[in-house]
């Protein structure tokens, strides 16, 4: 034991797993960075359309209703294009489905900015969500294949903690173009994630795990029945559901409860506020993201993700009735910590949780029909706020954290387990 990790200092080090920088491998490096940075440009071009939803409403003439359901149609499709992205990750192998995954949400968000219908921004966005399922379900198995047991956990952590980076992009995206160029402006930004493509194809190896499973076993759907995976991957899935339809029907609105008049059911905060209020939202869901991944990685995957949804569940309620706009920027880094941070469990649980031949399938399968599943809550939260105001809507929010925190207590604990 070298004389860093004797002491007190030196356990902690040992307890979080401080000293890993040091013994990344190249492939874990450029694993991590290509999912990352995937997962980033998909964050950011998911939430362009959030940013500007104030604006599509004018434009489009569109009740909080309709914004609502482009975006559930925007998470239905996610589900379909992880289950499909996955089962194709499982026979291409993972870097090739990524790309794949990167090019179909980064046209078709440009192409929003084309849009002159309702029903043509619905399609572009429905395609849209196919890439932004395939891009977590290829991205995640990735990464969770090419690092070891004891810093997987923070390995996906830091992955996950990249769509708060894209979420702050998007907003200073928005922030710039809106006012100069227009909202069809902002979309076409979108387009700039397919550069990452050639980047992935040239320097990013493939999983040597799915190599060398592929070899000799070939994927079989029917392994997802087995009663053990059947269980926990039916259980996953409730959870991420209910976690899920906490943070979509949470954070979809919070951009419009936001800038919206007050008789409106918004808080009345002018562009530059909202935008630096989002900013700073914005790094709380960084921490979360990224500090849950140590969590894990110390005190387990289960307690951390019940804790993370418990604070969440307590916090969203007074943040809903919060109506002084100083007490939104304070209360608003603790709401994005715990109300998105334990999304970074979830793609270690799932990924230790199922055998390589289906990991990809059933990842993208448990987290994207999660997803899908969720996908009423913007509408759902749309249509309580046009009748009781978005603040009194959020707590049913808080409902669907808590509920995901009593699935969470149902899993077994997966820490420490290598994938083969």
């Amino acid at each position: 034991m070298s004389p860093e990790t004797v002491g007190p200092r030196g356990t902690r080090r040992l307890l979080f797993g401080l000293e890993w920088p040091e013994h990344v491998t190249r492939a874990e490096r450029r694993s991590l960075l290509a999912g990352g940075l995937g997962w980033m440009l998909d964050a950011m071009d998911v939430m362009l359309y959030s940013m500007v939803l104030a604006h599509l409403i004018q434009a489009f003439g569109m009740d909080k209703r309709t914004a609502g359901l482009l975006n559930s149609l925007t998470l239905v499709a996610s589900a379909i294009g992880g289950l499909s992205f996955g089962f194709l990750a499982d026979r291409i192998g993972r870097t090739r489905a990524l790309m794949i995954s990167i090019l179909a949400y980064s046209v078709s968000s440009a192409a929003c900015g084309l849009s002159t219908t309702v029903v043509q921004l619905a399609i572009f966005r429905f395609i849209l969500g196919l890439g932004m399922g395939g891009e977590w379900t290829t991205g995640a198995a990735l990464i969770a294949e090419t690092w070891p047991a004891e810093h997987r956990g923070k390995a996906l952590g830091l992955m996950q903690s990249t769509w708060a980076i894209g979420e702050i992009v998007a907003a200073g995206v928005v922030g710039f173009v809106l006012p100069r160029y227009g909202w069809r402006a902002v979309f076409f930004v979108g387009i700039l994630p397919a550069l990452l493509c050639l980047w992935i194809r040239t320097d990013v190896p493939e999983s040597q795990v799915w190599l060398d499973r592929s070899r000799s076993t070939k994927p079989s759907l029917a392994v997802l029945w087995r009663p053990d995976i059947r269980r926990n991957g039916l259980l996953a899935t409730a959870m991420n559901a209910c976690g899920m339809f906490g943070y979509w029907g949470l954070f979809t609105w919070i951009p419009a409860y936001l800038s919206l008049p007050k008789e409106q059911g918004g808080r009345g905060l002018g562009l530059l506020q909202t935008t630096t209020w989002l900013v700073v939202m914005g790094l709380g869901k960084w921490l979360g993201y990224a500090l849950f991944g140590f969590s894990a990685d110390a005190f387990g995957r289960r307690r951390s993700y019940v804790v993370y949804l418990l604070v969440a569940a307590a916090l969203v309620p007074l943040y809903g009735m919060t109506v002084s706009p100083t007490w939104l920027l304070v209360l608003g880094p603790f709401v994005a910590f715990f109300g998105t941070g334990f999304f970074s469990g979830f793609s270690a649980i799932a990924a230790e949780l199922f055998p390589t031949e289906i990991r990809a399938t059933a990842m993208g399968l448990s987290y994207n029909l999660g997803r899908g599943l969720s996908a009423a809550a913007p509408f759902i939260v749309g249509a309580l706020a046009s009748r009781f105001g978005l603040g009194s809507a959020f707590f049913l929010q808080a409902g669907a954290f808590f509920v995901a925190a009593l699935l969470a207590l149902a899993l077994p604990e997966t820490k420490g387990r290598a994938l083969a």
